[in-house]
């Protein structure tokens, strides 16, 4: 089949939830990806920070395959030896004390809220049924009814009420207007360190920093959704660590399976997710044998083959050279590590058509937000692919 044939199947069966480039892939290999035609393009979007690790690691393949030939579920009526194994490895590389394993990143997000609100009832002694939890306008966390419900998109939640109360939305980067809208009932401050779906949002210099004096300051856990910038896409492990501030909670996802496998999971100490008692909340899937050690090995290429040091590198570098791009059509080009966004005036049109002259030109990007286009590649791009990249780009926002 060619690729406009699978399109047109999509376009009939599938439920149209997604807006996709027309490209129809079918291999990939590194930060390279083939489509159906034979065409080569350089993946600068890694499934939105899914692929850090770069499209099938031959390490991460050789313990998925190894695994899947051994014990893929078990449930969690069952231990396994993968599991303990996962969360040993996990809780030293971070430094957090525990660690509950679940699949999307959307369930870990659920699962933050849920820990926060029990201890904010447990040890913090929130009357029942009246925790609130404060997020910043911008945020992404996920579709689920209790997350859109504290969206600031009206596309993600106006034709789906009635929402879930207990959420309070502040401007993101404003830590005055977060300070005035901490109560006594307020159990947690949950935020992305940069706002990825938003634009790649980066906040005011020090903000981090005051978000974590704030909730000290008045008993209230910081929640750090990490799903899309942690795991070495900013340049650091995790990105509250560019303002050395330790979060109380922390969301991971997306790259924790490497692109092989859905892993996520949610790192607190004892004291917080100590609280949590058999029943009270699970996941089937979640922590099963193929996942976890999918999830060790993916983490174990990213600091043995300096994945995390070669994204600050090569980030700087292609962060450097975009912005020095002369183009009437860029407003604004930010980022942090392999994290950038370049956004385009309004009056040069959307970003998705700069999208499909790059993906012409063979560079896969994506618009986020109407006039930002995202680039992401995956960690282990090198400088002359970056060079490479360049030569397109310039010639796409200097040219369209």
């Amino acid at each position: 089949m060619k690729s406009q044939e699978y399109i047109d199947l999509e376009e009939k069966i599938g439920a149209h939830n997604y807006h996709p480039l027309d490209v129809v892939l079918s291999r990939g290999e590194g930060v390279w990806v083939y489509d159906v035609d034979g065409n080569k393009y350089l993946d600068c979007l890694s499934s939105y920070s899914a692929l850090n690790q770069g499209h099938i690691h031959p390490r991460i393949l050789n313990a998925l395959i190894q695994q899947a030939g051994k014990l893929t579920l078990t449930s969690r009526a069952f231990r396994n030896d993968q599991l303990a194994l996962f969360y040993k490895e996990l809780s030293e590389l971070t430094g957090y004390e525990m660690v509950l394993p679940m699949n999307s990143g959307a369930e870990a997000v659920e699962t933050a809220l849920k820990v926060a609100r029990k201890w904010g009832y447990v040890s913090k002694q929130v009357p029942r049924n009246k925790a609130e939890i404060i997020v910043a306008e911008g945020n992404f966390h996920g579709r689920t009814i209790s997350i859109i419900s504290f969206s600031s998109e009206p596309l993600y939640k106006d034709d789906f009420g009635p929402h879930t109360p207990g959420f309070v939305s502040v401007k993101f980067g404003d830590t005055q207007e977060l300070e005035k809208a901490i109560t006594p009932y307020t159990v947690a401050v949950m935020i992305e360190p940069i706002q990825g779906e938003s634009g790649v949002n980066i906040p005011p210099a020090g903000y981090i920093k005051e978000v974590r004096s704030l909730c000290t300051k008045n008993n209230v856990l910081f929640i750090a959704d990490e799903i899309q910038t942690g795991l070495g896409r900013t340049g650091k492990l995790l990105a509250t660590m560019h303002d050395d501030v330790r979060a109380d909670v922390v969301i991971l996802g997306k790259a924790l399976g490497g692109g092989f496998y859905p892993v996520s999971a949610v790192l607190a100490d004892r004291s917080i997710l100590g609280l949590i008692n058999p029943g009270e909340h699970g996941s089937t899937f979640g922590g099963n044998p193929l996942a976890a050690a999918v999830a060790r090995e993916s983490l174990k290429v990213l600091v043995e083959e300096k994945m995390i040091e070669n994204a600050a590198i090569q980030g700087e570098y292609f962060l450097e050279q975009l912005s020095e791009i002369n183009s009437p059509k860029i407003k604004e080009v930010r980022g942090k590590g392999l994290l950038i966004g370049v956004e385009i005036k309004e009056e040069a049109g959307g970003a998705r058509k700069y999208c499909e002259a790059l993906k012409n030109e063979g560079i896969l990007a994506k618009e986020t937000h109407q006039q930002i286009i995202r680039f992401a590649p995956p960690l282990i791009i090198d400088r002359p692919t970056i060079d490479w990249a360049l030569e397109k780009i310039r010639k796409v926002l200097l040219d369209s």
